[in-house]
């Protein structure tokens, strides 16, 4: 498996990117009251890009031997990407009013550029270490 490290590396990083542009798209339709926000073949299309993105991290963390709740990059990962996914809901579904819906769907796009910013640095202050004293 450890043979297939940088093609994994790279199907996860496609998935990221592949699921952050998917979420974008659907939460900019939701603001301008698209019918298309939740329809089935998007729904469906977002579930099988984040099973890509989890069967990849997964299998990255066996293979370098990282894993959450062991090295505190991960942790936070993990940790916000709840989040994120709580946020994510509540923007395109479960949120009551329009207003509710555009906030979450803000504060889901801010988490999902930190999850990025905290992978990228492997800290788990992500782009706010500079600051953390």
């Amino acid at each position: 498996m450890a043979a297939y490290f940088l093609q994994i590396k790279w199907v996860h990083i496609w998935a990221v990117i592949l699921s952050g542009s998917l979420f974008t798209a659907r939460g900019l339709m939701m603001l301008l009251r698209s019918q298309w926000t939740n329809h089935v073949s998007l729904r469906l299309l977002s579930i099988a890009i984040d099973t890509t993105l989890l069967a990849a991290a997964i299998t990255l963390t066996l293979i370098v031997h990282q894993y959450p709740f062991v090295q505190a990059w991960l942790t936070v990962k993990v940790v916000l990407l709840i989040v994120y996914i709580v946020l994510g809901t509540f923007a395109l579904k479960r949120g009551r009013t329009r207003a509710v819906r555009a906030l979450t769907y803000l504060a889901a796009l801010a988490v999902y550029l930190f999850i990025i910013s905290v992978a990228r640095s492997h800290d788990p202050w992500g782009a706010l270490a500079p600051y953390v004293s």
